[in-house]
């Protein structure tokens, strides 16, 4: 009975969407060519080279390296494996929603299991470092400090998370992996390791912009039909997609510290079309998506109330 109230729910809401897409076509149009814009210019130039090193050096041994080095460590503090410290160090360097494609990669070979994937999952959600200090820094808020501190905030705060969530599904040292070198086929040569990188990551980074349209297309939608009352458009737009509610931010008349307060609360939370990416990347596995979203309004939260106490000492 619940499945069948869902699906109906499903499809009035769809064939809602569809009605109001028809009767704007030429605004949904832009929507969608603005979406492909922000893809092409923004996310496929920052992930795609990540994405392909990444794959790369997971063939070649280096979760090997990052886990002897980093076990002991990561363990104490957060309870989880060497393994698991590469998806949170490539993810601190890329971004999101690249700790999906890593936490992916991982379990294809088998380097972790779904327990840990679902624990990583929740504190690995890092923006990444140059959008902050590029496009909300200097465009958003017009603050480079501002923006340095937002990086500090986000990153600090995700760490939190991770020591808060270190006893949920933890892991011993003496729990044994597979082993890269059992899994590796050492047939495989660098020119097909390469050609298979590429191709991984371009569906990956198509999943991105689908997701990215589809969300920007909501967000267009709920702009017509709340037009006129901003706060309810802003708090909506802020929850589906990320870029429109920090853009909603900057043209406020707030002052610049809740400007910063609310720009480090909404990439803390990072939108749902970020979440519906993470999911769709993962969908081959049994994540669940109830700790990422309770992680994701803690991170919010603790960033929120850290900028807000902070601000006013460091600047």
């Amino acid at each position: 009975m619940k499945k069948i109230v869902t699906n109906i729910m499903v499809l009035i809401i769809v064939l809602m969407l569809i009605l109001e897409i028809l009767s704007n076509s030429s605004s949904v149009l832009l929507t969608v060519e603005n979406g492909f814009k922000i893809w092409l210019h923004n996310v496929f130039p920052s992930l795609f080279p990540f994405f392909v090193l990444s794959d790369i050096l997971i063939n070649y041994g280096f979760v090997d390296i990052i886990n002897k080095y980093f076990k002991k460590v990561m363990n104490k503090l957060f309870k989880i494996s060497g393994n698991a410290s590469f998806i949170l160090v490539m993810s601190i360097i890329s971004g999101f929603p690249s700790n999906s494609k890593y936490t992916k990669e991982l379990l294809d070979k088998g380097l972790i299991d779904i327990n840990e994937a679902n624990k990583i999952l929740m504190f690995s959600h890092f923006s990444n470092p140059l959008f902050i200090l590029g496009t909300l820094a200097v465009i958003y808020l017009k603050n480079y400090k501002v923006g340095l501190l937002v990086l500090v905030i986000h990153y600090l705060s995700n760490v939190i998370i991770g020591f808060i969530f270190r006893n949920y599904n933890p892991i011993t040292l003496d729990k044994k992996k597979k082993s890269l070198k059992e899994i590796f086929d050492k047939k495989n040569n660098f020119g097909l390791i390469l050609s298979h990188a590429i191709v991984k990551s371009i569906d990956t980074l198509l999943l991105i912009l689908g997701t990215i349209t589809i969300c920007l297309v909501f967000t267009n939608i709920v702009t017509q039909v709340f037009n006129g009352n901003l706060k309810l458009t802003f708090l909506v737009n802020s929850l589906l997609e990320m870029t429109q509610g920090l853009n909603y931010v900057s043209m406020t008349s707030l002052t610049l510290k809740l400007k910063a307060v609310l720009s480090v609360m909404i990439l803390s939370f990072g939108g749902i079309s970020v979440h519906m990416q993470v999911m769709s990347i993962l969908s081959d596995y049994d994540i669940k998506y109830l700790p990422y979203l309770l992680s994701r309004l803690l991170h919010a939260l603790i960033s929120g109330f850290m900028m807000y106490f902070i601000f006013d000492i460091v600047l």
